[in-house]
């Protein structure tokens, strides 16, 4: 049986392999022209606090490692879910 800290350890690595997908994102989109980025603009700046909003969860997980994470990755499974995954 995993311990809790294992558990949150492995959340905090999935969490930062999304986090790394979306800052891909993030950097390729800050190079495309202006004109293209205007069209995007809103999409990106939600990538923006995506990004800002898993790193707050993974530096939670360092640091409080909660005994129970299903709401909060439930919470973020739906976001990547209903935003990101198409793009």
């Amino acid at each position: 049986m995993e311990g809790i800290q294992d558990y949150c350890d492995r959340l905090a690595t999935e969490l930062g392999a999304w986090k790394a997908k979306a800052n891909d994102v993030v950097m390729r989109m800050d190079h495309v022209s202006s004109g293209d980025k205007e069209k995007v603009m809103d999409q990106v700046r939600d990538l923006h606090m995506f990004v800002e909003e898993l790193e707050n969860r993974i530096i939670g997980l360092s640091t409080e490692c909660p005994t129970h994470y299903e709401r909060g990755q439930i919470e973020m499974e739906a976001k990547l879910t209903e935003k990101y995954i198409d793009y």
